[in-house]
């Protein structure tokens, strides 16, 4: 085997981005302005980098600025309309084709399992029907500092017991999968539509499109 451990993310990485967007198009139509709002604060913390405190408190705070509301309201907002409200719809979402054959057969082969989402993930994984397949799991808001900040993939390999550089990291980022892993020295594999082309210039180590090459590479 190459590798001994081996972490995911979650989102777009098990299974594909347009089985969550199709189930969000009712939100979307009443709910963008506060996702839009969302996504804009976290690019501010990424550019931010070092910032202190309750992670949610300070997303909500700088979510409030934008929408120009009361943090408390936008934090419940946020909890109830997509932290929580999201959940439901990964019972009804499908992982790629052989994710579930390639996890049995590295827990088969005793290699350690590990999984890193920006996003709460235990209960999309438990909808998903993927939950017990982990010896580890994190969630970089719980650490602090979203992806590819360095911190919640130091605290991944802290808590699988590893090296970075023992473990293989599967994302579908360029940014922030490879590059945030790579930057502490893991090794990255992406997934990859068949049809879109290798991309460039981010340190990969894989690229795949098929969760059976997947297994080949860690393997042999």
């Amino acid at each position: 085997m190459k590798f001994s451990a081996v972490a995911f993310d979650l989102d777009g990485t098990l299974y594909p981005d347009f089985s969550l967007f199709i189930r969000l198009i009712p939100f979307l139509l009443r709910g963008q302005r506060l996702l839009r709002a969302m996504n804009r604060a976290r690019m501010r913390l990424r550019r931010t980098g070092a910032y202190e405190g309750d992670f949610y408190e300070l997303q909500a705070r700088l979510m409030a600025e934008i929408l120009g509301e009361e943090p408390e309201k936008v934090r419940e907002q946020a909890e109830r309309l997509i932290y929580r409200g999201w959940e439901p719809l990964f019972k009804k979402i499908k992982p790629f084709p052989h994710v579930r054959e390639t996890l049995d057969v590295f827990r088969k082969e005793g290699i350690k399992m590990g999984l890193l989402s920006d996003f709460p993930p235990e209960k999309k994984l438990e909808n998903m029907g993927l939950a017990g397949y982990w010896d580890t799991v994190v969630c970089s808001e719980v650490c602090g500092r979203l992806k590819p900040d360095p911190a919640p993939f130091l605290e991944l390999a802290r808590l699988m017991g590893k090296n970075p550089q023992d473990i293989l990291y599967v994302g579908n980022s360029v940014s922030y999968d490879a590059g945030g892993a790579g930057r502490v020295g893991m090794k990255t594999a992406l997934i990859r539509s068949r049809w879109k082309r290798r991309p460039a210039g981010a340190g990969q180590d894989f690229v795949f499109y098929d969760y059976r090459q997947l297994r080949d590479f860690v393997l042999h």
